[in-house]
């Protein structure tokens, strides 16, 4: 059985998905820090096709973080001050409402926004779950906090594996960095990579491709189509 693991990212890139994709089963990873910069800082945000002069804007979920350093993904705080919620919106609505299928999916991501959200991470699992429905990718959403897993680095991926009965693990490419690899071998575990390429889709604003946007550029612009082009030229 073929596990994978991310922490919860707010509009997640097209990569995300086919990770999961290619997975049997998934789990949201939400007992870890909660980061705002570096290699994991696109929790919280990400971007979307505009006519910006970079082509692309950001959509940032504000979350309250002052004196709380070491605050678990879990715990994190949505900031109630700023509408935010209106003006993703509002900025989404904009720039795709010409896109082939933005009246698809627009329903039912418009409702996700009209809710009174506090938590982030009960934020980012619903529009997850919402996206891999769109997509047409059948998994169940399962917490690492629930599942009663902790630990860092691969001991914490090697925790995952144990509690599901995994024998493979499916880590992202920046798992290279951190993941014991011969650690794995011991343990019996088969430790693949993901090396995901954007693939190249239409997109509704002029100008060059740009690759590793939300998935929901993919979804407005490919429609039922978006899992097959997401998967088309699959690399381990």
């Amino acid at each position: 059985m073929i596990l994978t693991g991310h922490q919860p990212n707010y509009l997640p890139y097209p990569g995300f998905f086919e990770k999961i994709a290619r997975a049997d089963r998934f789990l949201v990873v939400d007992n870890v820090q909660f980061v705002k910069r570096g290699t994991f800082g696109w929790m919280h945000r990400n971007r979307i096709r505009s006519n910006s002069p970079e082509g692309w804007d950001w959509l940032s979920v504000p979350v309250l973080s002052k004196g709380r350093f070491n605050q678990q993904i879990l715990e994190a705080q949505i900031d109630p001050s700023t509408p935010w919620a209106r003006k993703h919106w509002r900025a989404i609505e904009w720039n795709y409402r010409k896109a082939p299928y933005f009246k698809t999916y627009a329903d039912g991501l418009r409702e996700l926004y009209e809710r009174p959200w506090t938590s982030f991470c009960e934020l980012t699992c619903a529009f997850i779950e919402v996206l891999l429905r769109f997509l047409g990718i059948s998994r169940t959403l399962e917490r690492t906090s629930a599942l009663g897993i902790q630990g860092e680095s691969s001991g914490l991926v090697l925790a995952m594996c144990k509690a599901t009965g995994a024998d493979t693990y499916l880590s992202g490419v920046h798992g290279r960095d951190y993941l014991d690899v011969a650690e794995f071998e011991r343990q019996g575990v088969r430790l693949l990579f993901q090396d995901f390429q954007c693939p190249v889709y239409p997109q509704c604003w002029p100008g060059a491709f740009i690759p590793n946007l939300s998935v929901i550029d993919l979804l407005f612009n490919c429609g039922p189509d978006s899992l097959k082009v997401l998967t088309r030229d699959r690399t381990a």
